[in-house]
């Protein structure tokens, strides 16, 4: 369907962030008319999770839910909010839509996929009087699906249920399902912005819009938390807090914000209201594919790379300084060589006490 809005204008809108809400008045219409011209459908899926992402998406301010769930997405089942259960959700909501539509709808997924026991850790229905499995369910939906749409970092990269010693043998969707394009939109859960503007490039223009190397819309998860900060003039100046909540930058106590991509530093949360560090705690990097592998409100001693390519602290921040488009930046680099954070500064207070 042709449109109004060209891809570059409905990117930019996107990545407004705090802006983002001028968005609403241009892009409501234009996403209304894709859904009367047919937009396709849309079936979501719930595994091994906390319903956190069905959440979150509830509570999307701009456009509201209603609009979305009404005008925008044509949403033929979600476990939480379909009238239908049982054999009619089942059978009418998702079997026959995805044959229907076959290789023309968008299959969304929240949650990781258990695989122990053959999948008995999580069962969502029945068939001709066997139990359905949701790693069956989601290997015969998605393989049928233009694309699948892994809402949560659970889904997208296996997440919480995944960590060690991930007794149900939880694993994320790409890893289930293979051939199917994917678009991944990380998040513990993610903003409702960044899951409503995925459905609305896909609905609206019928294709993937551009990823990065993890899969993940590069108009939402371009930047990194710690280039935007509004602790970042503590961490220049070498102010560490050592509690949550003190003036000071968080990595003493657990900020992942160097590791950290996504925009939340200028779109905020709860209507633009608030986000992690302004609340006072450190960002955790649930966008990130290896969490939440690392402690939580420490400071980490290694930090990932790449895959299977882990660095201490110190060693990321001399690295990452040498590529300031990419990471921390010079400021990093300088405060550990002086010996302002990291293992030198805490021997030299060790040292000081003694």
């Amino acid at each position: 369907m042709p449109t109004k809005l060209s891809r570059r204008d409905f990117i930019r809108l996107c990545a407004g962030s705090a802006a983002a809400i001028s968005m609403t008045p241009l892009l409501a219409p234009l996403l209304t008319e894709a859904a009367e011209a047919g937009a396709p459908p849309v079936i979501w899926l719930q595994g091994a999770g906390c319903t956190g992402c069905s959440v979150s998406l509830l509570n999307t301010v701009h456009p509201d839910i209603q609009k979305v769930l009404l005008e925008v997405i044509s949403l033929r089942y979600h476990p939480n909010i379909s009238g239908a259960a049982g054999d009619l959700a089942m059978e009418e909501g998702i079997f026959k839509v995805a044959e229907e539509y076959k290789g023309k709808f968008y299959l969304v997924v929240e949650g990781a996929v258990p695989t122990g026991a053959n999948g008995k850790f999580c069962m969502v229905g029945e068939r001709d009087g066997h139990h359905i499995t949701f790693v069956d369910l989601v290997k015969e939906v998605g393989s049928k699906a233009a694309a699948i749409l892994n809402f949560g970092t659970c889904s997208a990269y296996g997440g919480i249920p995944a960590t060690p010693p991930n007794p149900t043998g939880c694993k994320s969707v790409p890893d289930i399902v293979k051939n199917v394009p994917y678009i991944n939109v990380p998040g513990c859960p993610p903003h409702p912005d960044w899951m409503v503007g995925t459905i609305a490039h896909v609905l609206l223009y019928n294709d993937i819009p551009e990823l990065d190397r993890f899969g993940r819309p590069t108009m939402f998860f371009k930047d990194i938390i710690h280039d935007n900060c509004p602790r970042r003039q503590y961490f220049d100046n070498a102010i560490f807090a050592k509690n949550l909540s003190e003036p000071g930058c968080l990595l003493e106590v657990g900020c992942k914000g160097p590791i950290a991509h996504c925009d939340s530093t200028t779109r905020l949360w709860n209507g633009g209201t608030n986000w992690c560090i302004k609340s006072g705690a450190p960002c955790l990097a649930c966008t990130e594919p290896q969490f939440p592998g690392w402690p939580v409100y420490a400071r980490v001693p290694e930090m990932p790379i790449a895959p299977g390519i882990t660095a201490t602290t110190d060693q990321i921040g001399i690295v990452l300084g040498a590529a300031t488009a990419v990471g921390i930046g010079g400021h990093l680099a300088g405060n550990i060589a002086t010996g302002r954070i990291g293992p030198k500064k805490h021997s030299d207070e060790k040292d000081g006490d003694n």
